[in-house]
């Protein structure tokens, strides 16, 4: 009788390559649940930050966890209250309860027309780097975090921060999370740089505005948020000494952001079109709100096609 080759595979053994063929088969393509993997980044931008809220509320409501999130300055603040648990919704009202009165409303602070309650937390500092402190705006963020270290996080998050004197990119995923969120929102100039292992750290604007490109390499379909909005200045209106270094650092950033598109653009980009909000104009959130909503139709729509997209890939599944 004919004796079996050495080549011949036993049931089991057919069953269980036939299952890593189509594991490999779908690699990079299933993430949880046959689900593609969500990448989502949240650029810098200030109080135009607060578009981002609503972007949140648009996943909630879809119904998508993202697998991975990615932020900058303000994006980094949001991307954590979300990858700590925190809903869209739930972020909004933490950010409502710093909208001052109409009785408060005619306070300044350094030329600004007017005032949030957010800014109480934050005092002068000429003498460290920077023309305000942080310092007590954290420590309130740390009272609404859930969590203050970057393992216990529902969702894998990374804050961009960048190196003071080499502008290097410095990405903060482990350990104390909340010097990383001060350093990754450290405008040079207004805010003093974070020391953080021996690195003098500021807002991650200055080498990656927009980090989706953090988060590709592991997710099946990157979302990219840009709140740069758009300033114009109207008629005799000139802008202050720090309206000048906040303006600057805008398109500073608008710019790193721009030549990145070009080489290698998200899955889905969008760009809320916010028009004439500076940097700590926070008072200004529900016209925020308000400009943002069109973004909101938009995200939804384009992330259902992309979803599509991906589920008619060969051996994926559909959405």
């Amino acid at each position: 009788m004919h004796k079996p080759s050495h080549l011949s595979l036993t049931r089991r053994e057919f069953l269980r390559f036939s299952a890593v063929g189509m594991v490999v088969a779908c690699s990079g393509c299933l993430g949880r649940s046959g689900e593609p993997r969500i990448g989502l980044a949240l650029g810098g931008g200030g109080a135009k930050g607060l578009a981002h809220i609503l972007m949140l509320e648009t996943l909630d409501e879809l119904g998508i966890r993202p697998h991975e999130i990615a932020g900058t300055s303000i994006g980094a603040i949001i991307g954590a209250l979300y990858a700590a648990g925190l809903s869209g919704k739930e972020i909004r009202a933490q950010v409502e309860q710093f909208f001052v009165d109409q009785s408060e409303a005619e306070r300044k602070l350094f030329a600004l027309p007017k005032s949030v309650r957010w800014l109480d937390f934050i005092d002068p500092d000429l003498a460290s780097g920077g023309l305000l402190d942080s310092s007590d705006f954290i420590a309130w963020l740390g009272e609404v975090l859930p969590t203050r270290n970057f393992s216990d996080l529902k969702i894998p998050l990374k804050v961009i921060t960048a190196e003071l004197m080499t502008g290097q990119e410095v990405i903060m995923k482990s350990g104390d999370l909340l010097p990383a969120l001060q350093a990754s929102m450290a405008v040079p100039g207004v805010f003093p740089p974070v020391e953080i292992n021996g690195h003098s750290l500021v807002d991650g604007g200055v080498a990656n505005p927009l980090p989706y490109d953090r988060v590709q390499k592991d997710c099946d379909i990157t979302i990219a948020i840009d709140v740069s909005g758009n300033r114009t200045l109207e008629k005799d209106e000139s802008l202050s000494s720090l309206g000048v270094l906040l303006q600057s650092f805008t398109m500073m950033s608008r710019n790193i952001l721009l030549e990145k598109l070009k080489r290698m653009p998200p899955t889905v980009y969008i760009r809320p079109a916010i028009h004439n909000v500076r940097i700590l104009e926070f008072y200004k959130a529900h016209e925020v709100f308000k400009e943002a909503r069109p973004a909101q139709q938009q995200l939804a729509s384009e992330l259902k096609k992309a979803m599509r997209r991906f589920g008619s890939r060969p051996g994926c599944t559909t959405w």
